[in-house]
């Protein structure tokens, strides 16, 4: 099972939700985030545009809630850039920004309203250093 060390909620602890996400531009600011979309990665159940399971050598992402738009991006590519370097990379999922802390989410917290979650391929395609895999600050925008 690939883990990518996600953080369970807390008891008692109250976490933000979100509907809405900021606005997308050309150059639309997000944080980077990994996560395995294999069966038995840290997603926990398919992807939700198309109930599937993805390989980590997949190039996919998860967007928040408000830029998942419903579905509207399902099987739509983004461009992500980071470290100069841009990779494309096809929207499979939601990173639910309005729920979380329940089976169905996996007991992980509600995501930030500006979160791409990118496969490990991603973050290879980027040559970002394994050592600084987890968060990072990027832009994006529909390709």
């Amino acid at each position: 099972m690939e883990n990518n060390d996600s953080l369970c909620c807390v008891p008692h602890k109250l976490y933000s939700t979100y509907r809405c996400s900021p606005p997308v531009s050309a150059n639309t600011s997000a944080t980077l985030a990994i996560n395995s979309f294999q069966k038995g990665g840290d997603g926990g159940s398919p992807s939700k545009c198309d109930n599937q399971y993805h390989s980590d050598d997949s190039p996919v992402v998860a967007l928040s809630t408000g830029w998942y738009k419903n579905g509207e991006r399902c099987r739509n590519f983004i461009r992500i850039h980071a470290n100069d370097r841009s990779i494309k990379a096809m929207v499979v999922d939601e990173c639910d920004s309005s729920a979380g802390c329940d089976k169905h989410h996996d007991y992980l917290p509600p995501c930030q309203n500006n979160l791409v979650v990118a496969s490990k391929v991603i973050w290879e395609g980027l040559e970002i250093p394994r050592t600084s895999w987890g968060e990072m600050q990027i832009t994006w925008t529909d390709a």
